[in-house]
């Protein structure tokens, strides 16, 4: 495990900022995305709130929009350089650096586990032991919510976000296939919904509760 891993961190600390000022403005395009973000906050608060962990928050765009939605939330990332840029352009937030493989949280601590396109680089092998974390370290009826690239297949990434050169598998993935591994871990699927995010690469969204 500790290849894809170390792969994961030393890549994303050389593009920390380039993705920051390439993905920050993004979000504001994407009416979808931010739909499924309102109804995530939503069920959240109807459930009484709490803490919620935007797990893999990279420059900590998302972590800040959850804020404004009045989520009690913080961010985790595997990349020292990517929390780094997150506390600089988000200063008043919570962001620790930290493994989805290993969640230095208590059980039961959180409201609310979100995982926005940070599991593309989670091998098939490791998902399990992912998705075991974001239960373990939920209250019972927690909420989650999982985006990641919908197809098949992965591919190897070498270079991106300014030409700076990465080491990376993107993994795709089909929403039934991934609901299905998540029943398997003790989640009780809600909701998935598909999207075509302009053709370019589609992508899928799944609401879940710790079952």
């Amino acid at each position: 495990m500790s290849s894809w891993l170390d792969d994961t961190r030393t890549s994303y600390d050389t593009v920390a900022d380039s993705y920051a000022e390439m993905v920050g403005p993004a979000l504001d395009a994407e009416p979808y995305l931010l739909a499924s973000l309102r109804l995530f906050a939503d069920l959240v608060d109807a459930d009484g709130g709490g803490p919620v962990a935007d797990a893999g928050c990279g420059p900590g765009h998302v972590t800040a929009h959850l804020d404004r939605l009045g989520l009690n939330v913080f961010g985790i990332d595997l990349s020292p350089g990517m929390i780094e840029v997150a506390r600089r352009d988000h200063p008043g937030l919570r962001f620790e650096v930290g493994s989805m493989t290993d969640l230095a949280l208590a059980d039961g601590e959180l409201a609310a586990v979100m995982a926005f396109w940070s599991l593309v680089h989670v091998p098939d092998e490791a998902l399990p032991v992912v998705f075991q974390q974001f239960r373990r370290v939920l209250r019972p009826g927690g909420r989650l919510l999982v985006g990641f690239h919908a197809g098949d297949g992965a591919t190897l990434k070498t270079k991106g976000y300014g030409g700076h050169p990465m080491n990376v598998q993107v993994y795709r993935r089909q929403p039934d296939a991934v609901a299905e591994l998540l029943r398997d871990n003790g989640f009780a699927m809600d909701a998935q919904v598909s999207l075509g995010l302009s053709e370019r690469q589609p992508g899928a969204i799944l609401f879940a509760r710790r079952d």
